[in-house]
């Protein structure tokens, strides 16, 4: 038991991990050759900048712009392929490419980058599909969120100019729309016994009049028993 929980849960962290991992990959690789693939982000409503929809998760201004993104990726990924296996890789690459193709279609005109248009998008999933399927357990994830994130709903508002608040928006209503769409895909709501009782189970049927009704309907017996005195038995 403990063994099969403790591998379902290193699974769940080998996607994350390997996004994380390409993550700091081309950061490092930026850095030892002194270069920057920026222009490779997301330039809204320029061709060119189609290629960005799926180069922007791999691409951060600096270190502290890749951390803030790298934890938050690998927390919001494993849990979505722990609690979400079913369904984990339709939400992550439709929050991928949806929140890309929305940021491009409607984003400022700069180039965006960074893993945050799917960060938020996982974790507006983790959080309505917690409430939507009232699971114990995946309601205590959405909470979670909260507690962890919930200082994110800052960045879907236009406060910082170099922040892509756009990417917010759009990565969190594909995270929202993938929370509605698999409402009814993979753990569900717990059902108790009591809930599903039915206080017609509980009668028992009256056979007591039927075979009463029987017996009546049937011919009356009588049956006489004689026995002999000691007179008779004698011959008197």
């Amino acid at each position: 038991m403990m063994s099969s929980e403790f591998k379902k849960l290193s699974h769940s962290f080998i996607v994350p991990s390997i996004i994380v991992a390409l993550m700091f990959a081309v950061k490092i690789f930026e850095v030892s050759t002194k270069t920057s693939f920026a222009e490779y982000g997301i330039l809204p409503r320029h061709i060119q900048g189609l290629r960005g929809i799926f180069f922007i998760p791999f691409l951060h201004a600096d270190w502290e712009h890749l951390l803030s993104n790298a934890a938050p990726m690998l927390f919001c990924g494993a849990a979505l392929f722990y609690f979400y296996k079913e369904i984990a890789w339709k939400v992550l690459l439709i929050v991928y490419l949806a929140s890309g193709l929305w940021l491009w279609l409607g984003g400022r005109e700069s180039f965006h980058i960074g893993a945050s248009n799917i960060v938020y998008g996982l974790a507006a999933f983790l959080f309505l599909s917690g409430i939507i399927r009232k699971n114990t357990s995946l309601i205590a994830v959405s909470l979670l969120i909260v507690f962890l994130y919930g200082s994110m709903i800052w960045g879907l508002l236009p406060i910082l100019q170099k922040v892509s608040w756009e990417g917010h928006l759009f990565g969190s209503f594909a995270g929202i729309l993938c929370a509605i769409a698999f409402r009814k895909e993979g753990l569900q709501r717990e059902q108790y016994e009591w809930e599903n009782d039915d206080d017609t189970d509980d009668i028992i049927p009256d056979d007591t009049s039927s075979e009463n009704k029987t017996e009546n309907n049937s011919p009356l017996k009588i049956i006489y028993t004689y026995k002999k005195t000691e007179e008779e038995n004698h011959g008197l």
